[in-house]
């Protein structure tokens, strides 16, 4: 095992608006009025700048519809959302996106995946050849900038993409289940990988997960969701000190709060 990317990374203090990103009165419904679903209602939250926020809940409680309305991709009609003052609606430069899936193109190295949104969104190719470079020193892939996807591991592919996300310097970064398809020891080793980033970067995270002991070790605090429709249950805080190692999870307060999330939840089986 590389216990390099086991170091916890310097302490970092969090600055900037505490309403970065303003949710009120969201809600949205697919289909038409009639035989419409309603995915999530009411939802009301605050996200401070610099702040990780990880979402839990059950599948199908909307999780994913309110990670896509934060990114632009899907459009809602009741409520507003805000980023930095300004209202969301399609997408914007300032938010990356990183998936369950890495979706790396195979035919491109790892150094022109990570330069895909300078293509995309006509930056410099120099000064973005130079970000990429260091971006992936950051998520510790330099050397190997000139593979190809298939000789990365699953974790490797992972940081590559949020390499990736990265490259266009956006605000805000949003997860969803970037780990779920990884196996228990990678997944570890990347929550502290993905700690390390957020603390080196000084980004704005939102992450979903299906794990609770994950949404507790990365999260500044936790957004606890309903069944369909999704509503913000609860906001939990998570005292513990940055950064975290894995022997947090043995810490009282770790314990307390994955109890708490896990009790109101104890009847659905999509949790880990």
């Amino acid at each position: 095992m590389n216990t390099t990317l086991l170091q916890p990374a310097p302490a970092r203090s969090l600055g900037g608006r505490p309403d970065y990103i303003r949710i009120e009165g969201l809600s949205k419904t697919f289909g038409g009025r009639r035989d419409g679903v309603l995915a999530i209602k009411q939802i009301d939250c605050l996200i401070a700048q610099g702040s990780f926020v990880t979402i839990v809940g059950p599948s199908g409680c909307g999780k994913s519809t309110l990670l896509r309305i934060l990114a632009g991709l899907l459009d809602y009609e009741v409520g507003s959302v805000m980023l930095d003052g300004q209202p969301i609606h399609g997408t914007r430069r300032d938010v990356g996106v990183v998936f369950q899936s890495s979706i790396l193109l195979p035919w491109r190295t790892i150094l022109e995946n990570v330069m895909l949104p300078a293509e995309v969104l006509g930056l410099d190719r120099k000064q973005a050849r130079e970000r990429a470079m260091h971006l992936l020193q950051m998520v510790r892939l330099d050397g190997f900038e000139h593979k190809l996807p298939r000789q990365l591991s699953g974790g490797m592919q992972q940081r590559a993409s949020i390499a990736r996300a990265l490259l266009h310097d956006p605000k805000i970064l949003l997860m969803d289940e970037p780990f779920g398809a990884l196996d228990a020891m990678t997944r570890e080793r990347m929550n502290l990988e993905l700690q390390r980033i957020w603390m080196e970067s000084g980004k704005t995270v939102v992450l979903i997960t299906h794990s609770i002991p994950e949404a507790v070790f990365l999260g500044d605090k936790v957004f606890v969701m309903s069944p369909r429709p999704g509503t913000l249950e609860r906001v939990l805080p998570v005292d513990l000190p940055r950064p975290r190692t894995m022997e947090a999870m043995s810490h009282p307060a770790f314990a307390a709060a994955a109890a708490s999330i896990r009790e109101r939840f104890s009847h659905a089986a999509s949790f880990d």
